[in-house]
């Protein structure tokens, strides 16, 4: 899957703060710039896969259609 994702980063003190804007909970810090957008995409990740495992978990034995879905926004 390929989404794309506003990515936010704010310096504070010593290190940066960043977060995405379209996904609540998706957010990290890190010393440097470099750290912080790694972390942010590892966070980024980690939410989809866990969003998705909860689903399949609550949807199980359930008559479920799953299609890919496409917005311009």
């Amino acid at each position: 899957m390929v989404g794309q994702f506003t990515a936010v980063y704010i310096k504070k003190d010593k290190c940066y703060v960043g977060y995405v804007e379209e996904i609540t909970g998706v957010n990290t810090q890190g010393r440097t710039l470099a750290e912080t957008k790694k972390n942010l995409k590892e966070a980024l990740i980690l939410i989809l896969e866990t969003n998705k495992q909860l689903a399949h978990k609550i949807l199980r034995g359930k008559a479920v259609l799953e299609e890919p879905i496409s917005i311009a926004v």
